[in-house]
């Protein structure tokens, strides 16, 4: 009875973190260039179960002082011992774009990554919704500067009438460049982990290379989590959770009959 209890509480505690998840994914629907998470659950190794003392003949010339030789004991099958989140993970798809004739809104189109400088180093980010600052550096909307494949911020000239930006990150201040975005991606998209505030920070030994896809000026890439989608998932999470607590509560009623009714002394 005690391994119902845990077998119980363990899918409890893998649908929680389920929840969180779903619950995370609803919060940045609208966030820019978010990507979804996905819990992925594994179940414990299973436990092979055998009957004892069954289909035995103790009588047999081959037995010897409760020593049985070729013993085979019958099959009952496997019992399971719940289940854990094995490994959350992020769905590269490719969102929707959305235009907004901001020449400094970046969306990209395919693999690609922008490099932002930030206080733990560089980092990798897929929201290209960009500013100017006072003092003319193209900037997230957290201050973070965004790098040019120097390794150095791009600062606009104060006088600048039009920007363009190229497919490959080349910035045109008034049709002459003046720098080009550090544009980059990955040959293994598990070589970038989420960090917060839409960041990704590489692996160790993780090197960037020149990324195939393309910017798009004047557009901003939404989120890839459909709404729907979701909520539906969250139900039937919710679902699976109350069917994890009732067995708990099952499990509990059960020892509370055995230890006070079953073993009590007459």
């Amino acid at each position: 009875m005690w391994r119902g209890l845990y077998t119980a509480g363990t899918g409890m505690i893998t649908e929680s973190k389920r929840t969180d998840t779903l619950a995370n994914n609803l919060a940045n629907a609208n966030t820019t260039g978010f990507k979804r998470d996905e819990a992925i659950s594994r179940e414990f190794h299973p436990m092979l179960i055998k009957r004892i003392n069954d289909g035995i003949n103790h009588n047999d010339v081959t037995s010897f002082k409760q020593f049985h030789v070729g013993e085979q004991y019958p099959v009952v099958g496997t019992l399971g011992l719940g289940s854990y989140i094995d490994e959350i993970a992020t769905e590269h798809s490719q969102g929707a774009f959305e235009t907004t004739g901001n020449p400094l809104d970046l969306a990209i189109s395919g693999n690609g990554y922008f490099a932002i400088q930030t206080e733990n180093g560089v980092r990798y980010t897929r929201d290209g919704n960009f500013y100017k600052s006072a003092r003319g550096e193209i900037q997230t909307v957290n201050g973070q500067t965004v790098l040019g494949r120097n390794g150095r911020g791009i600062t606009i000239p104060q006088d600048t009438v039009s920007i363009m930006v190229g497919s490959k990150g080349e910035v045109y201040a008034d049709n002459v460049q003046i720098g080009q975005l550090q544009f980059v991606q990955f040959d293994n998209r598990r070589a970038v982990l989420k960090q917060g505030n839409n960041l990704y920070y590489p692996q160790e030994g993780a090197r960037p290379a020149p990324a195939t896809g393309e910017i798009q000026q004047g557009m901003l890439e939404r989120s890839n989590t459909n709404v729907v989608s979701e909520m539906v998932e969250l139900i039937n999470n919710y679902r699976m959770y109350e069917a994890g607590s009732k067995a708990v509560t099952t499990q509990d009623a059960m020892l509370d009959k055995s230890v006070n009714d079953v073993g009590r002394l007459t």
